[in-house]
């Protein structure tokens, strides 16, 4: 009887750990905004290693257009913010003289 309940509960345990485990192999994949911000952050931080980590979540044309598209968005909100044009914002951004 004993020996019953204890393959019992090795079994209950084994079964429990394999479905943490397929639970850990379908997290839920991450996406090119999250990518991009992951990516953007850590340029600006020169976390070298944390830009390789969001460089292996999607493909490059991926990241790449979530890049341009935070790129985008970030220029909005501070000619918003600075009551200025886009162009005007993106220009000071890059150190360009104003058109």
């Amino acid at each position: 009887m004993i020996d019953r309940f204890r393959k019992f509960w090795r079994t209950g345990k084994r079964e429990e750990g394999e479905r943490t485990q397929d639970l850990d192999k379908h997290k839920r994949p991450h996406n090119l905004f999250e990518a991009a911000a992951v990516y953007v952050a850590a340029c600006a931080e020169d976390d070298q290693d944390e830009m390789d980590e969001a460089t292996g979540w999607v493909s490059p044309e991926a990241l790449s257009f979530g890049v341009s598209e935070l790129a985008c968005r970030a220029v909005i909100a501070l000619a918003r913010e600075r009551d200025e044009s886009p162009r005007d914002v993106a220009r000071t951004l890059l150190g360009l003289p104003a058109a």
